[in-house]
Formats: C-alpha cells, sequence, structure tokens
C-alpha cells in the first residue's frame, strides 16, 4: 500500500509553501515562524476589528471548486 503524500500549504507567516502540516510545526514551515505568529498575538497585533455577521460571507458561498484559496485572488 503506498503512503499518502502530505498535501503542501501555505506558512501563515511568510507565506512560503511545502508538506509541514505533518510536522510538529504546523501549520507553521519553522519554529522561527510559529514564535514569530507568537510574538504578533503576545503583543496584540492580531485584532478583530468588528464582530463578523452572517452577510460578511455571502460572497464566499459559491466558491468554484477549482479555485485554490491559498492563491491571491487575480484582477
Amino acid at each position: 500500500m503506498a503512503a499518502v503524500p502530505t498535501p503542501h500549504t501555505r506558512c501563515p507567516t511568510c507565506s512560503e509553501r511545502g508538506p509541514w502540516l505533518g510536522s510538529p510545526t504546523a501549520p507553521f514551515c519553522s519554529d522561527r515562524c510559529k514564535l514569530i505568529d507568537f510574538g504578533r498575538w503576545a503583543n496584540q497585533s492580531y485584532t478583530i476589528s468588528e464582530p463578523l455577521r452572517p452577510e460578511h460571507f455571502r460572497e464566499y458561498e459559491e466558491i468554484p471548486d477549482d479555485l485554490d484559496p491559498d492563491e491571491p485572488e487575480s484582477i
């Protein structure tokens, strides 16, 4: 039986793409990126500007199956 390959994903800190979902630092590519993210949380750099409401999600209700959510939208 063949092993299932780990899917590639984007690191939330540096945006590098790689197969680290199975690693101890997941979803980050390294301990460095994991610590940078933790520092942002500790410094309260991440904030929610307003409460989310159902109308905020309406534009995402019918996302095409072939759209890669990790890729930026092209204009």
